[in-house]
């Protein structure tokens, strides 16, 4: 199978016939995936239809996550569970069919940030409730003080955006219209919304559908059975991974660049005590939760973490509650990892982009084959928004930039590409220009950008617009545009990244990372450039024929590769 269920150390984990089980669970991913491709082809907004920013998962009935979509983000892992987790304690008994549950808030609603709503199905067989299909989608704006409801140094969720509590949108098959309007009603572009909402809604009905179909030809206490064997053998195959790792303590910290409301390089620390099969990730010496929206919930730390553990030891590995179970995380409350309300947290995603990274940096002494360097260490975010001159009516484009990927063991990092959690497309210049008034005037890599090392880092992107015969808004958020992305074993560091504001009369204008307001006429643009990544071993072991090709291909100068490499 795929994602080797029945891998040899935990053939015997459940009393289920094997060819069964493999056929089951390859007909619940299949669900998540269909679910998946239903919210991309009917969605409204340009961040789901061409940047795929949405996940689809099936859980159930304790809540426990048990299959996700192959393209699904890992960033949302924990957040659907914890949607179904607060469904069943809010709600216990008061589920029926035909009910849909939506809910955002990271603070009460087990959300991670409130750009990203989750609606919830639950799955009858007869009064039974035997689990749940779920989705995510990142909305482009959920209302809140700045236009994308993802600006820098909001200082409080309150200004974040509409916090939805776990409701009903549906009940017993049956639309709640007043829960629809008071929603719609918070967000800017209520058509765009409820085009991506309806597409949720349809994903939601469809899997639904697809369960009881597998529930009329197994049976409930099949499928339910085939829910347990998952977890299960998915948490011994994970444990199994863990007890190659050897024993002893690893520690690492780095630090945001600031959270664009005073507060700068905010650390994070963890060490990793592993001990046979049990691990534990500590991220005692955290700094506080900050003022602005940079925090991170628990259910954000706890994906950012699993996807981690899960690339570095057994990348294939289904993702389901069994990661989550073959691992223990300690994260006081009230830190930057575990932020209390009313915490800020709408750019929770660099926050998690760094964990990532911490992750890789304690285990590099014991996984040097595995570990890279510093990915760009972002999720590097543009909002352009006003009112487009050909129609009347308002646009919001939203968009996070990629960036470098860092070097490995054996190769080069990867240039100009979504790291690690957030593994959404880029948008396409045809679909930019077609659907808003802005022209995409370059779009490459950022020369010199890779750090050195015997495999160089990979290249951050350079994107520039510009508005078409109207004034508008421009809000940007970048990380790594101070402290650089690190490299390992000899590695350098790459390039940070910037923002800045270029004139038809040739003046240029440097932004801050957090740029939140900034007004853009016609005749000027943006130019935004993403972080690079870090190199791996030494520069000086770097080959002829690489070294060759660095220049050759226009990716670094002369002068980078004299200072760095020498002669």
């Amino acid at each position: 199978m795929s994602d080797t269920l029945s891998h040899p150390e935990v053939a015997a984990a459940a009393a289920i016939d094997p060819i069964a089980l493999e056929i089951t669970w390859n007909g619940l991913k299949s669900i998540a995936d269909e679910c998946f491709l239903t919210i991309m082809r009917s969605a409204f907004s340009t961040n789901i239809k061409e940047r795929h920013d949405h996940s689809t998962a099936i859980a159930d009935a304790r809540g426990r996550l048990i299959a996700q979509a192959e393209n699904a983000l890992p960033i949302h892992l924990a957040s659907m569970a914890g949607l179904m987790t607060h469904i069943l304690a809010e709600f216990g008994g008061d589920i029926a069919p035909g009910d849909i549950f939506i809910g955002n808030d990271p603070h009460v609603a087990g959300g991670s940030h409130l750009p990203d709503i989750n609606l919830a199905a639950p799955i009858f067989d007869g009064g039974r409730l035997i689990g749940f299909v779920s989705n995510i989608v990142h909305h482009a704006d959920v209302g809140g003080a700045a236009v994308g409801s993802m600006s820098g140094g909001l200082d409080e969720i309150y200004k974040e955006g509409l916090r939805i509590p776990i409701v009903r949108l549906y009940r017993r098959g049956a639309l709640v219209a007043d829960i629809q309007r008071l929603l719609l009603l918070n967000m800017r572009l209520p058509e765009e919304r409820l085009g991506d909402l309806n597409a949720q809604i349809a994903a939601a009905q469809l899997g639904r559908r697809r369960i009881e179909e597998i529930i009329a030809r197994i049976g409930a206490p099949a499928l339910t059975a085939t829910f347990d064997a998952i977890v299960e053998r998915t948490r011994m195959r994970m444990q199994t991974a863990i007890g190659q790792l050897p024993d002893g303590e690893y520690s690492f910290a780095d630090v945001m660049d600031d959270d664009g409301a005073g507060t700068e390089d905010i650390r994070i620390a963890l060490t990793i005590r592993k001990s046979g099969s049990r691990i534990t990730f500590d991220f005692a010496g955290s700094d506080p939760q900050v003022r602005g929206n940079f925090n991170m919930t628990w259910n954000t730390t706890q994906s950012a973490v699993c996807f981690a553990l899960k690339a570095l030891l057994d990348p294939e590995v289904p993702n389901n509650q069994g990661i989550f179970d073959a691992i223990e995380i300690l994260a006081e409350p009230g830190t930057i990892v575990n932020c209390v309300a009313p915490a800020a947290v709408a750019l929770r995603a660099n926050t998690s982009q760094r964990v990532v990274d911490i992750v890789i940096g304690a285990l590099a002494q014991a996984l040097p084959d595995r570990a890279i360097g510093a990915a760009n260490g972002a999720n590097t975010s543009a909002v352009f928004a006003g009112i487009d001159p050909r129609t009347g009516r308002q646009y919001v484009y939203l968009e996070t930039l990629g960036g470098g990927m860092g070097a490995r063991m054996t190769r080069d990092g990867k240039d100009g590409v979504q790291v690690n959690i957030t593994n959404t497309s880029n948008l396409p210049v045809e679909a930019i220009e077609q659907e808003y008034p802005l022209r995409v005037e370059g779009y490459a890599l950022v020369e010199n950008s890779g750090g050195a090392g015997r495999h160089r880092g990979g290249m951050g992107i350079r994107r520039i617009l510009r508005p078409v015969g109207h004034d508008c808004e421009f809000n940007g958020v970048g990380e790594r545009f101070r402290n650089r992305p690190w490299g390992l074993f000899g590695g350098e560091a790459g390039a940070v990244g910037s923002f800045r504001l270029e004139t038809d009369a040739g003046a240029t204008v440097p932004l801050s990372s957090k740029a939140t307001g900034i007004r853009l006429h016609a005749d000027e643009r943006v130019v935004m450039e993403t972080p690079g990544a870090g190199g791996y071993g030494s520069p000086a072991e770097r080959s002829d024929a690489d070294r060759a090709e660095d220049v050759q291909s226009g990716k670094y100068s002369a002068e980078f590769m004299a200072s760095h490499y020498g002669a």
